[in-house]
This record gives C-alpha cells, structure tokens and sequence, in this order.
C-alpha cells in the first residue's frame, strides 16, 4: 500500500500524518533531547555553536532521527514543516538514505501547532483522491 506522509519536525518531536486511500494515520515521536546540554560558542576559541554541542546530544539527536525514518521510510512522498533546523537535518538524513526524490516539501511552521492542525495541514498537501480518479 502506498502512502503519502507529511511531518512536522523539530528536535523535541516529530508528528507524522501517513495518508492512504484507506484513511490516516498519526503518530508521535518524542526525541527526550530536553535532558541534553547545548553549549554556547562565545567563550575563547569562538567556533560554531553546531561544533560545540555536547557529543551525547549529537548521537541522541541521530538515535532520533532515526526512528523517525524508520517509520517513514516506505513512504511515496514525504511532505516535511517544522519551526527550525531539525527539518533540514532530517532531509539530509534522508537524502543519505537514497530517499530525496520522495520528498515533496520543506517548509517552515510555527512552533505551536496543534496535531490536528498539522494533520489538516497534511491533507491539504495530499487531498483525498476523488471518485473520479479511482474510476
């Protein structure tokens, strides 16, 4: 069965909306990354605040991503929004995967969505198929 998935992503949470011809589907990813200290770049020695992030978080924050593709990994096309750079970086990870012609969009979002709001938003990039296409 194929199926279009539309996702909402940040470093905190994903929320997937998978869209088949048989209905939808939601499910909630929690990455637990509030446990996980960023440091900041502006002591001595300057560098990039991405460089000096705590080595644990790096590897949770992949252990993340992770499950995240591991759910949407058979998905025709994958519509991705979110309010910062986890969207990016999920892309990449796909795009390593072999999975970057799937993807469809990625865009930005507000950070306080509700599920059902992003639910809605998905179906707006994948509108039910109409009687007329099924004949």
């Amino acid at each position: 069965m194929s199926r279009n998935v539309g996702l909402w992503i940040d470093q905190n949470k994903a929320v997937i909306v998978s869209i088949t011809n048989t209905g939808e589907e939601r499910k909630r990813i929690t990455s637990g990354m509030e446990h996980y200290v960023h440091f900041s770049s502006n002591g001595p020695g300057g560098g990039s605040a991405k460089d000096a992030r705590d080595p644990r978080f790096l590897n949770h924050l992949s252990e993340y991503y992770d499950k995240v593709i591991a759910h949407i990994g058979d998905a025709r096309s994958i519509q991705i929004f979110g309010p910062g750079e986890a969207k990016y970086e999920l892309k990449k990870r796909l795009e390593s995967e072999g999975m970057l012609e799937n993807i469809v969009s990625v865009d930005d979002a507000d950070n306080g969505l509700t599920d059902r709001q992003i639910a809605t938003r998905v179906r707006e990039r994948f509108p039910a198929r109409s009687l007329f296409d099924i004949f």
